[in-house]
């Protein structure tokens, strides 16, 4: 089997690879992170939407691009690359299968609205101020209920800075209980967080390995010592299994396969392993200075802990995949 990237989507990657550099530095992450309404953050969403990003799988009926699960996570490495400290995985990946029932979609595809998540009903909400609050549909079972929010939130303490936001209700509901967009929904929002990681971790790598190389010890470069040569392999290893079965994911999605369920949970175990892996190896290869907020490879980091176990984490997911095929629970043994 052949895994590679479709030449318009390869195209819209490209797009994103040249703009999100400039539109998501470092600097733009710590200011959405201390505040999430600013001016930081708006233009950040406004030129989102000007590339066309919001309306990624919103029908074109909608003004939506009316794209699919092939082009989601091509988009969405990107965006993880680039450390996006928005809530794009629920914003363009799990709402606009319920927007229109909701009765957003139009709003989702222009970008005037962000969508956050409390998927299971928990009372809290670790995305940015979102415009709208999906609240149920964990495992894609169940009703979703959207509350609009009112612009307002506080801070909820985890990992990620730029994750430290819940909402406030204003009261409006829409219930959207159609079962089988839930279940839909839910799939795409477990490979679209899957593709983030993705994204994460190969900015972790490209940073680290630039590091090793510049960073000397013994009058050499320490990437030229045998132990970070192994630990930065390993590392690659653990992403270059995952990204193929991402795009796997993704593709059975896209075309009906009865499999994809199972690609997809495995595809988010291996890349939330990998993510938890390379955080923790990169980390380590670059010493005290990443322990530092002023480095920039926390920022990358922590989003990467906080994301590796939403949607489901790794060990949560192989127990669907161990279900799917009949394995006994005690034999569910991870890769790395």
């Amino acid at each position: 089997m052949r895994f590679a990237v479709a030449a318009e989507n390869d195209e819209f990657r490209a797009l994103l690879a040249d703009a999100l550099p400039e539109l998501c530095t470092p600097e733009v992450i710590r200011a959405i992170g201390d505040d999430p309404s600013g001016d930081a953050a708006t233009s950040l969403r406004r030129s989102l939407a000007e590339l066309g990003v919001t309306g990624l799988l919103v029908d074109e009926d909608d003004d939506g691009l009316g794209m699919d699960e092939d082009a989601l996570v091509v988009v969405l490495r990107e965006m993880g690359r680039a450390g996006v400290p928005l809530p794009v995985v629920e914003t363009l990946a799990w709402a606009p299968g319920l927007a229109g029932a909701a009765g957003f979609a139009a709003e989702l595809a222009a970008g005037d609205i962000l969508v956050g998540s409390d998927l299971q009903d928990a009372g809290t909400n670790t995305a940015l101020t979102a415009d709208r609050v999906g609240v149920g549909g964990f495992a894609g079972h169940g009703p979703v209920r959207f509350i609009t929010a009112d612009g307002s939130g506080e801070r909820i303490a985890t990992v990620n800075p730029a994750a430290q936001w819940g909402v406030t209700p204003s009261g409006e509901e829409v219930t959207v209980d159609d079962a089988a967009a839930v279940e839909r929904a839910w799939l795409r929002g477990v490979i679209g967080a899957a593709a983030v990681l993705c994204g994460l971790s190969d900015r972790m790598l490209t940073m680290t390995v630039e590091y090793v190389k510049e960073r000397q010890q013994f009058g050499k470069p320490i990437g030229s010592f045998q132990a970070i040569k192994h630990h930065l392999s390993n590392a690659l290893i653990a992403q270059d299994f995952a990204w193929p079965t991402v795009l796997a994911g993704a593709h059975q999605l896209a075309t009906g396969d009865e499999n994809a369920a199972r690609t997809i949970s495995m595809a988010k175990a291996l890349a939330s392993e990998a993510a938890q892996f390379i955080a923790k190896t990169t980390v380590q290869c670059h010493g005290a200075i990443a322990y530092t907020t002023e480095y920039d490879l926390q920022l990358y980091v922590k989003q990467a802990w906080e994301l590796s176990s939403r949607w489901g984490s790794a060990a949560w997911h192989r127990d669907r995949v161990g279900d799917a095929i009949g394995l006994p629970g005690g034999e569910r043994r991870p890769i790395a």
